[in-house]
C-alpha cells in the first residue's frame, strides 16, 4: 500500500497494519505505568498513518517517526499530571496556541458560534491546568507582512539568468518538507523565506512572553493546537532564534480532533474563558482571520501589497478564477490589457505536482503561489476533516466553510500590536534581530527524486 500522495513508483514504507514497526508508535503514559487512573477514558492513540500527510518515504526518518507519535495527548496529560505533584519549582507553564482554522471544527462539532465554541475551548483548557490560552492570528500577522516585502524585493531581482520568481509560499509543513526532503534544488530557492505561523508563535511565546513573564523558555511548555498532523512534523524542525538555546517553539501539537475526543470524555465542569493575549490587555478583542476561502490567504495579501507598491493599483476584492479544477485558482492584475501579476493559488497534491513539473521545464507564467498540500486548504486538515471511514466528511467541511467565512477579516498591516512588536521585541522591521526570528533557510536532500520515480 502506498499514501495517497506518494509520487514514487515503489514505497519502502511497510502498511497501515504494521503501526509498531512504522506507522505509528504507542507510547505508555506515566499513568498507566504507575498503574493510576486518570481523568479520562482511554484515549486513542495519536497515529501518523501514511494517508495522514506528506510524511512518507524520503519525507520522514524513523527517529522523526518515533518523535511525531510522542506527540498526543498522552504527552499533554503527563506534563498536567506532573505540575500536579512534583515541586512548586519544578513547575510547567502550560500555554496553548490555538489555529484559527481549528476553531471552526470546535463551532461544527458543538453547535455553537465561534465565539461561543473559543470560549468553550479555552475554559476546558484551563479547567485542566493550562495557564494560558493564545491565538496564532498575531504570528501569521507577522508571516504575511514578511512574505509580502519579500514578494516586492524578488520582484525587483527578478532575472532570466538569476530566477528568483515565481515566489512559492512556506506556511504549509508538508508542502515544504516534501520541497526539501524530496524535490531539493531547483525547488527550493523559490520558497518563501519568512517563517510559518506555528514557528513565529513559538518564538512569541518562549521569547517575548517569557521575557515578559520572567521565565526561561524551557520553563514553558508550549502545546498548538492545529486542523492538521504535519503540523507535529513542523515542530521537530531545529529552527529557532538562538536565544531559544535548546527550547523547541512548540513543544507538542494536538490536531483539533485529539482535543474534541479530550472534551467528549471528559466530566470536568466546564466555564467559558476568554482567550488571552501576549501582552496583558484586559480587554481582549474580537475573533478575527486573514482573507482567505479556508487558508490564512497569503495570495490575497501579497497580491494587494503588490499592486500597491509596485503599480500604484489599489486592489479591492480579489477576484479568483477556477482553471483547470476548483483547486488551482489564478489572480490577476491587468491594466491596458497587459498582465502585470499573475497569482495562483495551488491546494492538494496533484497539483502541486503539475506545478512542479512545469516550473522544471520552464513553463510556469505564475509570479507567486500560494501552495497548500490539503486539497480544499487548511480547513480540510486530516485532523479535523475526517470522517470515520477515513475520508473526508464533506458534510461538516461544508460547515466549518460557512463558519470560517463569517469571521471578521482584518488586514496584518492594521493590527497596532504588531507594529509595536516589531520595534520592541525586534528592534525594527528591518533589524538582525527581526530576519533571524522571522525568517528561515532551506537546505535539500541532496538527492531529489529521480524524474522516472515521480508519477506525473
Amino acid at each position: 500500500m502506498k499514501c495517497e500522495h506518494c509520487t514514487r513508483k515503489e514505497c519502502s514504507k511497510k502498511t497501515k497494519t504494521d503501526d509498531q514497526q512504522n506507522a505509528s508508535v504507542d507510547v505508555p503514559s506515566p499513568a498507566q505505568e504507575n498503574g493510576e487512573k486518570g481523568e479520562f477514558h482511554k484515549l486513542a492513540d495519536a497515529k501518523i498513518f501514511l494517508s495522514d500527510c506528506l510524511a512518507c518515504d524520503s519525507c520522514m526518518t524513523e527517529e522523526e517517526g518515533v518523535q511525531v507519535s510522542q506527540q498526543n495527548t498522552k504527552d499533554f496529560l503527563r506534563v498536567l499530571n506532573l505540575n500536579k505533584k512534583c515541586d512548586s519549582s519544578l513547575h510547567k507553564v502550560l500555554a496553548v496556541s490555538v489555529c484559527p482554522q481549528s476553531l471552526p471544527y470546535f463551532a461544527a462539532k458543538f453547535s455553537l458560534s465561534v465565539t461561543d465554541a473559543s470560549r468553550r475551548l479555552c475554559g476546558f483548557l484551563k479547567s485542566l491546568g493550562v495557564h494560558y490560552v493564545f491565538d496564532t492570528t498575531i504570528a501569521a500577522d507577522f508571516s504575511i507582512l514578511e512574505s509580502q516585502r519579500e514578494f516586492v524585493r524578488r520582484y525587483h531581482q527578478h532575472s532570466e539568468e538569476q530566477p528568483t520568481l515565481p515566489m512559492l509560499t512556506s506556511a504549509c509543513p508538508g508542502w515544504v518538507r516534501y520541497a526539501e526532503r524530496v524535490l531539493g534544488h531547483p525547488i527550493t530557492p523559490h520558497l518563501c523565506t519568512a517563517k510559518s505561523p506555528q514557528q513565529i508563535m513559538g518564538s512569541l511565546v518562549k521569547d517575548y512572553f517569557a521575557r515578559r513573564q520572567n521565565l526561561s523558555p524551557d520553563k514553558i511548555f508550549h502545546v498548538i493546537v492545529a486542523p492538521c498532523y504535519d503540523k507535529k512534523l513542523e515542530a521537530l524542525r531545529e529552527d529557532f532564534p538562538t536565544t531559544l538555546h535548546s527550547s523547541r517553539g512548540a513543544d507538542c501539537v494536538l490536531t483539533s480532533g485529539e482535543v474534541v475526543q479530550m472534551m467528549e470524555q471528559s466530566d470536568l465542569s466546564v466555564r467559558g474563558a476568554a482567550v488571552d493575549t501576549l501582552f496583558g490587555d484586559l480587554e481582549v478583542g474580537e475573533l478575527r482571520r486573514h482573507d482567505g476561502a479556508s487558508s490564512d490567504g497569503y495570495l490575497a495579501h501579497v497580491f494587494r501589497h503588490a499592486a500597491k507598491e509596485l503599480f500604484n493599483e489599489d486592489v479591492g476584492e480579489v477576484t479568483y478564477r477556477a482553471l483547470r479544477n476548483k483547486d488551482f485558482q489564478e489572480v490577476t492584475l491587468e491594466r491596458d490589457g497587459e498582465v502585470l501579476l499573475r497569482f495562483a493559488a495551488a491546494c492538494g497534491f496533484r497539483n502541486i505536482q503539475n506545478m512542479v513539473l512545469k516550473l522544471k521545464k520552464g513553463r510556469f507564467p505564475y509570479h507567486f503561489v500560494e501552495v497548500l498540500a490539503c486539497a480544499g486548504g487548511c480547513l480540510s486538515g486530516r485532523g479535523q476533516a475526517q470522517a470515520e471511514d477515513g475520508r473526508t466528511d464533506k458534510a461538516l467541511l461544508r460547515q466549518m466553510e460557512g463558519i470560517y467565512a463569517h469571521i471578521p477579516v482584518r488586514p496584518a498591516e492594521t493590527s497596532a500590536h504588531v507594529q509595536a512588536l516589531y520595534q520592541e521585541w525586534l528592534g525594527g522591521a528591518d533589524s538582525p534581530r527581526a530576519q533571524e526570528t522571522l525568517h528561515t533557510a532551506y537546505g535539500d536532500s541532496g538527492h531529489p527524486t529521480h524524474s522516472r520515480d515521480i508519477k506525473w
